[in-house]
């Protein structure tokens, strides 16, 4: 006695499948490709995550910068310290952001040190934040 379908069809013409004229053709799966991906097979490309159409636009003139948070750069200044990267010089840090990839240092956390970092661009509340704890933001040209 058969367990399963497929031992159960062997050794017959079509195995299941109709007359032995079914199962032939693109006809049999849907179509070729994509087709009938807006109906017949949306459900496929769906959970694919395949979608339709443009989907907003990238603007030609957008600047975009390499950025981190002034308070994870200071989390970081243990580690950074002893790869040699920035240098600890009595109570001041120095640190050079384009060393660790940053060209943009934003305001966010907080800064527990006194830092001197350089940097290509900072926001406002930046340099608020580093000068608050005596440090300087020097931007690099």
């Amino acid at each position: 006695m058969p367990v399963n379908k497929r031992s159960k069809f062997r050794g017959t013409r079509t195995c299941g499948g109709g007359t032995h004229k079914n199962r032939r053709g693109a006809g049999n799966r849907g179509g070729r490709g994509a087709a009938g991906w807006r109906d017949h097979n949306f459900t496929r490309w769906y959970l694919l995550g395949k979608t339709e159409g443009k989907h907003g636009f990238v603007s030609k003139i957008s600047v975009t910068y390499e950025v981190l948070d002034i308070g994870d750069i200071d989390q970081m200044i243990p580690d950074l310290v002893a790869r040699g990267i920035a240098t600890e010089s009595g109570d001041v840090i120095t640190l050079d952001a384009a060393k660790i990839g940053v060209e943009k240092v934003l305001g966010g956390g907080k800064v527990t040190r006194k830092l001197a970092v350089t940097a290509e661009n900072f926001s406002a509340s930046a340099v608020a934040k580093i000068e608050a704890m005596g440090g300087t933001a020097q931007t690099s040209e």
